[in-house]
């Protein structure tokens, strides 16, 4: 068994528990990741309050992770072992459940074409602040359409989302004009993100705003408000559902190892950072703190959790597994030929 958070009900973050949960076993395609350090996200806690997607119980929450593959199932031939990794690992779009096993565990399994080499120059907690957002911040520019050298106006520059699109905006996608909204705190943390010009929305309305944008991206679901910024055809995104606005459309992610890769030369030279939220990293004991935090909606960043348990925490033999075999284990630091 390794140690894990999970809930067997839905509710509040007190359902949460820490304790005994499986090892997962490889199946074709599969890769078996030492998780080294994971992020929250709010669909994290929604999941965990209601339905939304189907799952069984127990679930252990949590989608994005970097570790170290310490096993791999049949038909693996990007990573080897040993190889550092980040991703998301649920799919969202793939038919059937999501997985029971999510990233707040010791070891997770996850198919290799939904991670990505850590870039060596990020550390386990940056690069698990990135996966889901950034993926998501990456599909509203992919679904919007946006052409080099268009405007864009940033509903929510402060979040784990928004900080991602401002700097993609600027740095990736090539924007001529970048504008984001925060709160008074935030503005000059949101400017050197690259933003051209940031927004205060507690002392500004969006009425009072007289440039119109190409491109309109909400990021924290106030389009019913802000779609007064956007010019007449412009595209509105909101990554919020249902969309607030009738004009605005959803935007979900595209999980993939291969978004990752995209965007590897920009994490790598520095045009892209990895916001963590100046309270964390949260140790994997603080994980209920941690959601305590993230639902209150103030972040800066991403929360990220970590470090993991490793001490006296088995391991995976390093070979290849078959689909059908039980993972043997050994000890940590035990060298395996």
């Amino acid at each position: 068994m390794q140690k894990a958070w999970f809930y067997e009900e839905y509710g509040s973050k007190e359902v949460l528990k820490l304790g005994d949960f499986p090892f997962p076993t490889p199946q074709h395609n599969q890769i078996i990741v030492q998780v080294r350090a994971a992020a929250l996200n709010p669909i994290d806690f929604k999941r965990r309050q209601r339905p939304i997607f189907p799952s069984d119980f127990p679930v252990v929450p949590g989608c994005d992770m970097a570790g170290v593959v310490v096993a791999k199932g049949t038909g693996v031939t990007k990573f080897d072992l040993g190889d550092a990794v980040y991703g998301n690992i649920q799919d969202f779009n793939a038919p059937g459940k999501l997985k029971q096993l999510g990233t707040l565990a010791e070891f997770i399994a996850v198919e290799e074409t939904l991670v990505a080499m850590k870039p060596q120059n990020l550390s386990f907690e940056e690069a698990a602040s990135l996966p889901l957002a950034v993926q998501t911040a990456m599909e509203g520019f992919v679904t919007a359409d946006f052409k080099e050298g268009q405007t864009v106006f940033i509903v929510g520059g402060a979040g784990g989302v928004g900080t991602l699109a401002v700097q993609l905006a600027k740095n990736f996608y090539n924007a001529s004009y970048v504008v984001a909204t925060c709160s008074s705190a935030k503005v000059e943390f949101v400017k050197k993100l690259g933003a051209d010009k940031v927004i205060d929305y507690t002392n500004t309305k969006y009425e009072e705003i007289k440039e119109k944008f190409d491109f309109l991206y909400d990021t924290i679901g106030d389009c019913k408000n802000s779609f007064v910024v956007a010019k007449d055809e412009a595209p509105i995104i909101d990554i919020t559902w249902p969309p607030s606005h009738p004009r605005a459309v959803y935007s979900s992610l595209t999980v993939s190892g291969e978004n990752l890769e995209m965007i590897r030369p920009y994490l790598e030279n520095g045009k892209l950072k990895a916001i963590i939220d100046p309270t964390g990293p949260y140790a994997f004991t603080d994980v209920i703190e941690a959601f305590r935090y993230l639902e209150t909606g103030r972040a800066r960043g991403k929360v990220v959790i970590s470090p993991f348990p490793t001490e006296n925490a088995p391991r995976f033999v390093s070979r290849e597994l078959g689909s059908n075999q039980m993972p043997e284990r050994v000890a940590l630091g035990t060298s395996v030929c």
